[in-house]
């Protein structure tokens, strides 16, 4: 049977939008907020909030591990729990151009879908427009997040000399996996995206003795460094030893010439905690599945600079990326 085509009555406003909002947006986004439809979602939330949005334009929308919509939930209610949010509601958006297969389009929401039951998320209300195909092959995704607040981790001023660093998971899948798929690189291993969702990292940690928290998304490790180097005035010593990464995507990072610490990544978090607790946090993350490989990588310094020590003991500084290296990869 041939597959239907998405549009531009779908983004009409009339029949085709109702009966697409009613058996793919509700069927798998439904609870009683968003089984409404009204023009917004009312909610019911206590106690002081974050707050955050994204968008989502990755090329492929289909790729090892995951998929645009995953993405779009999970990158959403990651920012929400870097920030020290338990993420609570979204909103979904989706921009599809005209031709696009319905059934892809069906898969994007059902993935989403299924990333906001396992975050604990509930999408509440969305938008979905249908565009002139001209320069656009995939469909573009907007979410929007509200957290309950549990403790403000985007505080620079708390970040002290001595303080550890903790990597939560391995690094520069993400970035290695869409440029593999994307060029079709035949390679002997199916490098998957590391996008995941981050909250059960504090979740289990509690949150003491955690000073900061950011995803190391676009420009990776190395972006996330100097960013709160340039902030706080201070800087970071990081052993490579240390840094937690698949041969595997190291290979790969070495053939193509990309620096791992700059390359992006969806499930990896850079944690800079209390030193005396470093060890209980660490553990305590390495208790759950996405924080399985986590390590602590390194400390703060004084020197306003990040410092990478080599497995030879020499000393390297990691600067900030320059350029967009790899785009539309989130």
């Amino acid at each position: 049977m041939e597959d239907k085509k998405i549009t531009s009555a779908l983004g009409s406003g009339g029949k085709s939008t109702n009966d697409f909002v009613k058996d793919i947006i509700c069927k798998y986004f439904g609870n009683s907020i968003l089984e409404n439809l009204g023009d917004a979602a009312y909610l019911d939330i206590n106690g002081e909030l974050s707050f955050s949005t994204d968008s989502f334009v990755v090329e492929p929308e289909f790729f090892p591990g995951g998929d645009i919509g995953k993405l779009a939930v999970y990158g959403t209610c990651n920012d929400l729990s870097v920030s020290g949010a338990k993420p609570k509601f979204l909103s979904f958006s989706l921009i599809v151009p005209e031709g696009y297969k319905f059934s892809d389009t069906e898969k994007i929401v059902a993935s989403a879908g299924a990333a906001a039951e396992e975050a604990g998320v509930q999408i509440v209300c969305g938008d979905t427009k249908v565009i002139s195909a001209s320069g656009l092959k995939s469909p573009l995704v907007n979410t929007a997040g509200i957290g309950v607040l549990k403790k403000k981790l985007n505080d620079y001023g708390k970040i002290k000399t001595g303080d550890k660093i903790i990597l939560t998971s391995d690094i520069a899948r993400h970035g290695m996996c869409i440029i593999s798929k994307r060029e079709g690189l035949n390679i002997d291993s199916e490098i998957e995206s590391d996008c995941a969702d981050l909250n059960p990292l504090f979740e289990v940690s509690g949150y003491k003795g955690i000073k900061f928290a950011r995803d190391a998304t676009r420009g990776g490790v190395a972006a996330v460094l100097n960013e709160i180097s340039d902030k706080t005035g201070l800087g970071f010593l990081v052993d490579e030893d240390e840094i937690p990464m698949r041969e595997d995507v190291k290979y790969l990072c070495e053939f193509l010439g990309f620096d791992p610490l700059s390359v992006a990544n969806e499930g990896a978090a850079l944690l800079i905690v209390e030193s005396a607790l470093s060890s209980k946090i660490l553990d305590k993350i390495k208790s759950v599945k996405v924080g399985a490989d986590a390590a602590l990588i390194g400390e703060v310094c004084s020197e306003n600079k990040v410092m990478l020590k080599t497995p030879i003991g020499g000393i390297r500084n990691v600067e900030m990326p320059v350029g967009e290296l790899l785009p539309r990869i989130c």
